[in-house]
């Protein structure tokens, strides 16, 4: 029943039973939205894109480990891991265990915000998913699948949590400090690049044929998903403010500036030093720019957010296409998407110009304080003779980079270990050499020839041809 005090307003205005006064019919609207698009990132986006960006025989493999994970993301989130991460403090690092199920909770107004809890629980799950499909793809083509089965329960449970309280629970101890992470450069992007990294030095390689050569079985529906991912990326970013606000707006305009002058640099780094203009390159390219802008998005400038996407275009293309080839360590773990590349070093690299750029007044806009010592970027204290309080964000961001690095190779390494000690993490070699035929008794193609007749790919891998073909010349870097 309609309350009499609201009588004066419109019918479809008034609140009721079914819409209370402290919520916002058009904020809940765009943060289900937002959270929609974020989900279709997963499924459908990375789905395709990693059955499509792999070997023929590891279609389905790749493709299913993203789609189980999405599943299996839910279903623990709404069980655990949601209040383990936004819940009650348990310790400053960690909330309580609680379900988030019965309708007390979930038709409750969110921490702060006018949407109910049940739409947070969701957009927060589609964060958390996503991040699990990225670990996956630095395991593509050998881990075990009922390996992967527990992996990700349990990396949801003792490492997400932790980095997603930390950061983003008001409770959490680099919340309090100030850390700038406006919609998971640290939380989802780096998290990712580093657990998948490490996971993949305890699975281990794939098998040698594979790693020698790797080319897609389909760049055009390569392209499909990550056209998805891309424009995906509009709710990741634009629903972090969680209001359809002006904050909103600019965080989503400098998400599509950043990532399409990282696409641009990449590619004419491919022409200039490989010689030729890649597809897989220039999606490499968009990949990095929207990781890039992803923690700094809503709290700097469109030109900062251009000066980020020629960083995020260069400096992940260095690592992966000169230094990968030159460091031990890069050389002896086989990354097969490069996630460490493109998710760690552009995490990190965003984590660090989202201190220097961030404006104070933009930083305000989006954590809605007006404490003037917090989200000063390292720029705007030197302009505004506040050079204390940016030197203190940058080393707050540092601290973070730091804190998410040891959390994740710490736990992943101890995550893997203990599953195998029951199953083995690597696929059997009878597996590898059959694909998906020996793993699932499913094929991807039932009228195509097999993959390996066309050998006039130019494409080993996401890093290139070099190391076997020779069809291009070494970085003249």
């Amino acid at each position: 029943m309609a309350d009499p005090k609201y009588a004066w307003l419109p019918s479809n205005l008034q609140p009721d039973d079914a819409n209370p006064d402290w919520m916002n019919k058009g904020d809940n609207a765009w943060q289900l939205t937002a959270a929609t698009l974020v989900g279709l990132q997963s499924v459908p986006g990375l789905v395709i894109l990693y059955g499509s960006i792999v070997k023929k025989k590891w279609a389905v493999n790749s493709a299913f480990m993203a789609l189980y994970a999405f599943a299996a993301v839910l279903v623990c989130w709404v069980g655990w891991g949601y209040q383990m991460s936004f819940g009650h403090t348990l310790v400053p690092f960690l909330g309580k265990i609680d379900d988030a199920l019965d309708q007390h909770v979930l038709l409750k107004q969110a921490f702060a915000y006018k949407f109910p809890n049940a739409t947070m629980v969701f957009f927060q799950f589609v964060f958390a998913a996503i991040t699990l499909i990225l670990i996956a793809g630095a395991l593509l083509g050998r881990m075990n699948f009922i390996a992967w089965m527990l992996f990700v329960p349990l990396w949801l449970t003792f490492s997400y949590t932790i980095g997603a309280f930390s950061i983003w629970c008001p409770d959490g101890w680099l919340y309090k400090m100030g850390l700038i992470d406006y919609s998971g450069g640290f939380v989802i992007h780096l998290s990712s690049g580093v657990a998948g990294f490490t996971a993949a030095y305890w699975v281990g390689p794939r098998a040698t044929r594979d790693r020698e050569r790797f080319p897609p079985n389909n760049i055009l529906l390569m392209l499909a998903g990550a056209g998805i991912l891309w424009m995906g990326w509009t709710g990741f970013n634009g629903g972090d403010p969680y209001m359809a606000s002006i904050d909103a707006s600019l965080a989503v305009l400098n998400t599509h500036i950043c990532a399409a002058t990282s696409l641009l640099t990449w590619l004419l780094l491919d022409i200039l030093f490989l010689g030729k203009p890649s597809v897989i390159g220039a999606t490499q390219g968009m990949i990095t720019g929207l990781v890039c802008i992803t923690p700094a998005a809503g709290v700097v400038q469109g030109w900062a957010a251009i000066i980020m996407g020629l960083f995020s275009g260069c400096i992940p293309w260095f690592t992966m296409m000169v230094l990968h080839k030159k460091i031990w360590l890069l050389k002896q773990v086989d990354d097969t998407m490069a996630v460490f590349h493109t998710h760690a070093v552009a995490g990190s690299l965003g984590g660090l110009l989202a201190g220097f750029f961030a404006n104070p007044k933009l930083g305000r806009l989006f954590y809605m304080v007006d404490n003037w010592q917090h989200y000063i970027g390292l720029a705007y204290g030197f302009h505004n003779g506040r050079v204390g309080a940016g030197f203190k964000q940058m080393g707050i961001q540092i601290l973070g980079i730091v804190f998410i690095i040891g959390l994740n190779v710490v736990v992943t390494s101890l995550i893997c270990l203990l599953i195998r000690l029951r199953i083995p993490l690597r696929l059997s070699e009878e597996e590898l050499n059959g694909g998906d035929d020996s793993v699932h008794g499913e094929e991807a193609y039932a009228l195509w020839g097999d993959g390996e007749k066309f050998e006039k790919s130019v494409h080993n891998s996401v890093y290139g041809v070099e190391e076997l073909g020779k069809n291009r010349s070494e970085p003249n870097v």
